[in-house]
Formats: C-alpha cells, structure tokens, sequence
C-alpha cells in the first residue's frame, strides 16, 4: 500500500489509498478483470503544480506509439470500474491514463465522497488534468495524439476541459454537462462526441442549450442518446446483473467510442 505524503501544498495531490474504490456499488467483476488482465498496468506519480498526483497507467500490447486517452473518474474516485475502463481502452490498442482526483483519502460512504469532490476547486482541477494530459502526450510509447473521456462528474470536467486544457485530438464526455454559456460554448476547441442515457431527464433537460450555443459557436459535436439507459450506464451496463437497455447502451457506446478513436 502506498502511504501518504507529509508536506503536500494541495491536500488530495497525495498517494493512492484503495479506500475509494470500495465506495461505488460492489465491483468484484471489475476487480477480478484488473487482476487477470495480461496488459501492463502501474501507478505513477505525475508531478503537478507544487505536489505530485497518482494516476494509473495502463499500456496496449501493440508494436507502435498510441494514441493517448486521458480517463476522468466518477464522483465515487478512481475506482476498480474506472480503472477496468483504462485496461479496456488498452485493450483496444490506447495507451490509458487516470488521475486520481481523491487519492490518499478514505471515506465511509459515498455521500462523503461527493463532499469531497465538491471541495476541488475549478483551478485544482485544471491543474491536476493538465499535468496528467501534458505527461500522457509526451509518453515514450505516445504517438502525441490525445483524447480525453470522462464519465458522470469526469463527463462534465471533459466538457470543461475541452475548452481549458492542452491540444487535444477529441473529448468524448459521457452523461455530463454540457457548456451552458456562450464563454464555455466558444472555448472548445476540439470536435465533441457525448454519450447520454435516455433515462436520465437531470442531464439530457441541459442538452438542447448545449447543442444551441455550441451551433452559434461553430463547433464539431455529436451527441447521442441511448434510449431506456440510465444514468451511469457505463458502469451499471457492464455489471453482471446489469438491465437489458443499459447492457445494450453500454455495448453500442465501446462500439462507437472505438471507431471515434480509430479516426484520430
């Protein structure tokens, strides 16, 4: 287990604990892929503003440079599912990186965590998902392309960093909040590809200003919306006892997502 830092400027740039990924609903079928997988994976610390942030690295089994795919976390932290993405996205031939954005805490229950997150600032934020994306481009096994995804709370921070952070290739943010003002509309600047479930009336009631103010902006985007899924249906989908309309959002959503990053 990694311990935690002692002088740290920014209280959450500290290690990774596995604390936080016991959070989400129970995830042994995405724990039991991690530890099978025959892909290298490894925890690395990034060094960010004045401290350093863990993230997990995952890398493909291929013979060139890859593309680089920065993964933002849910709410709950970087759990065992989230991690499952990255070793899934390595599988399809990406090299995966994921920053912890509430390593080195515990938390007893998942409101705690919530809380948690909320206490990041805007600029934390920005700093720690620079750092990460800057070390993921310049990976020796990185070709330099760059995607970022993001899911729930990670799909809004995508949105967010599609117009605040480095050159980046495609943001494909799922079930999170599209911009809502001209400013946020005008910073993108890269082509946006959304991912929402039918049944999740709170983010989908955003959808049509997000898709007026990015027209008026002259910006590339195509969000899609998978009918009978739910909120957080990446991760419920891909469950055992997953329902059958996210199992089949969660199928047709890698589908798609692999032929966007096939096309950078």
């Amino acid at each position: 287990m990694h311990s935690t830092r002692s002088k740290i400027p920014l209280l959450w740039f500290v290690l990774v604990t596995p604390f936080v990924a016991s959070l989400a609903p129970a995830q042994d079928w995405a724990k039991a892929r991690l530890e099978n997988s025959p892909r290298h994976g490894e925890w690395v610390k990034v060094p960010s503003g004045d401290g350093e942030i863990d993230c997990f690295v995952v890398y493909p089994e291929v013979s060139e440079k890859a593309t680089s795919v920065l993964v933002i976390h849910e709410i709950f932290g970087l759990t065992d599912w989230a991690r499952g993405v990255c070793d899934q996205l390595a599988e399809a031939g990406y090299v995966a990186v994921a920053p912890d954005m509430l390593s080195g805490q515990s938390f007893t229950g998942v409101d705690a965590a919530r809380k948690a997150i909320s206490k990041l600032t805007p600029e934390q934020i920005a700093t720690a998902l620079k750092s990460t994306a800057n070390y993921a481009k310049a990976l020796p096994a990185s070709n330099g392309n760059l995607a970022v995804i993001g899911f729930c709370w990670g799909g809004t921070q995508a949105f967010r960093f599609a117009g605040d952070g480095p050159r980046l290739d495609v943001a494909l943010p799922f079930y999170g909040n599209p911009p809502q003002t001209e400013s946020e509309a005008a910073a993108i600047s890269c082509p946006l590809y959304g991912f929402f479930g039918g049944n999740d009336a709170r983010i989908n009631a955003m959808l049509p200003k997000g898709e007026e103010l990015l027209t008026a902006a002259g910006k590339t985007y195509n969000f899609k919306t998978y009918p009978g899924a739910g909120h957080g249906y990446m991760r419920a989908g891909e469950a055992p006892d997953a329902s059958p309309e996210n199992k089949k959002a969660w199928e047709a959503s890698w589908e798609r997502l692999k032929k966007i990053l096939a096309g950078i």
